[in-house]
């Protein structure tokens, strides 16, 4: 299964896309009620024409209702070769609070992101994209935990593990429906980005000790066994993160310094300080438990080394919150842009937000069957994950544990990211090249069922494939 899902993100994208735009007539609305959770059930279309246009290559897209008040967003497409035998992958975009939206389309033109298509410029056509992973893998895509995307309800989720058990309930519905059912016994890919770094290990765990409770008969429910799990551009850890936003500043390699000397100063000064400075802080949060007073110290731990930090397309203040902080976010991506270092810091959103406004069109929103308005990351889950001081606390244990069990993992990190660079997730260069026509693209290095990559001039990674 290792070399499967390397296979995978090896398929890397180029070449021209195909302009696609069909929207059909509204279809009509599907449900299903859950026996095994209460109040519960789906709610969805077939086959709007929306983004996937590609001749017999189904598509389904509504909400996994959790409860009476909360409802999950899911769009879903069926693999356009073998999809009766191909592997089910589960995006899960970061934040927290972020939509898969995201990873469905937004992207640069010569870089799209991994869904069928991208949105044009227009904000109301789609081009289709040759190069989708649900070429050779059924996608789909959760807005996850409620309050993110399209997904809507009063439930309030303030951590990873809160979010782990709402992801199992969604897909214990979505397995026991007869639109799903055949792909519990898929080969199942669970793929995120950013903060998934933290939602990736966290959910699979979660997820094997369920199924051992199935097993033993105290549980009823739907086995959910993934067979691998794939994290691009992960914030793992935020001690190792914040140092290397001195380090990489300092000297990005491949590309040299990124700020000046006196710059580099401050930040250090500013991070090192003996009992005040971020790495104490942080440090004191890692040695702390998890009551209201630590969750506190550690919100004030991570608010003092970063008072400003870009989740998705937003800028959150965290100065709003807490009156002193020692920002080295910031000193080490001014006057270039935060996700790609090649590009400049500007008022032009990179990358475009054309597919917002699709999503905003009420055509598209009876074809895919939203009732709910779109958010594509809500401050209101940034504010409700902090307030548990989970931004402080490292992602790294059930990591590791998954590794330790030789669980297939692939982490992947493009290198011209600063906000998620490449040395802040693995300290030294891999040692296996790979190369597209002789001309090195990214460096790889396996050990055991781990594998680490960086992807050469990329803001993130290439998230398309190519055959």
């Amino acid at each position: 299964m290792h070399s499967q899902i390397l296979a995978f993100f090896l398929w890397l994208s180029s070449g021209a896309q195909v302009a696609a735009q069909r929207i059909r007539a509204s279809p009509t609305s599907q449900t299903f009620k859950s026996a095994i959770v209460a109040d519960s059930g789906l709610t969805y279309v077939k086959n709007s024409g929306i983004c996937e246009t590609t001749r017999g290559v189904g598509q389904s897209s509504g909400y996994i209702n959790i409860a009476q008040t909360a409802s999950i967003w899911f769009w879903f497409f069926e693999a356009r070769h073998s999809p009766q035998t191909a592997p089910l992958t589960v995006w899960l975009s970061g934040g927290p609070g972020c939509s898969s939206m995201l990873g469905l389309f937004q992207g640069m033109s010569i870089n799209p992101k991994n869904g069928p298509c991208t949105v044009n410029p227009d904000g109301k056509t789609t081009t289709l994209n040759p190069y989708s992973w649900n070429t050779i893998s059924n996608m789909i895509y959760i807005d996850q935990p409620v309050g993110a995307g399209f997904s809507t309800g009063s439930m309030t989720v303030t951590s990873t593990d809160a979010a782990a058990v709402m992801m199992w309930t969604a897909l214990q519905i979505l397995f026991e429906s007869p639109q799903f059912s055949s792909f519990q016994s898929r080969d199942l890919i669970l793929a995120t980005e950013s903060y998934g770094a933290h939602y990736g290990p966290a959910f699979i765990t979660y997820f094997i000790a369920q199924n051992a409770l199935i097993d033993s008969g105290a549980l009823i429910g739907k086995k959910v066994i993934f067979k691998s799990l794939m994290i691009n551009d992960g914030k793992h850890d935020p001690l190792i993160q914040y140092t290397s936003y001195i380090t990489f500043a300092e000297d990005a390699p491949g590309y040299g310094p990124l700020q000046p000397a006196s710059v580099i100063s401050k930040m250090s000064d500013a991070f090192f300080q003996n009992d005040t400075g971020c790495r104490a802080r942080l440090q004191a949060c890692y040695a702390a438990g998890t009551t209201s007073a630590d969750n506190a110290l550690c919100a004030a731990a991570n608010s003092l080394c970063v008072s400003h930090f870009i989740i998705g397309p937003m800028l959150i203040s965290w100065s709003r919150l807490f009156k002193k902080h020692h920002d080295i976010f910031l000193p080490a991506t001014q006057g270039r842009d935060s996700e790609d270092l090649l590009r400049s810091s500007s008022n032009i959103t990179f990358p475009p937000l054309h597919y917002e406004s699709y999503l905003k069109s009420d055509s598209v929103l009876a074809a895919i069957g939203a009732t709910s308005a779109y958010v594509s990351c809500s401050e209101v889950v940034v504010s409700a994950f902090n307030s548990t001081g989970e931004f402080g606390r490292t992602a790294l244990p059930p990591l590791a544990a998954l590794a330790d069990a030789h669980f297939p993992i692939l982490i992947w990190v493009g290198d011209a990211d600063i906000k998620a660079n490449w040395l802040g997730v693995h300290e030294s260069y891999a040692a296996t090249n790979w190369t597209i026509d002789g001309v090195p693209v990214a460096s790889m290095k396996t050990v055991d069922s781990f594998t680490f990559s960086r992807v050469f001039r990329r803001w993130t990674p290439l998230t398309s494939i190519r055959t």
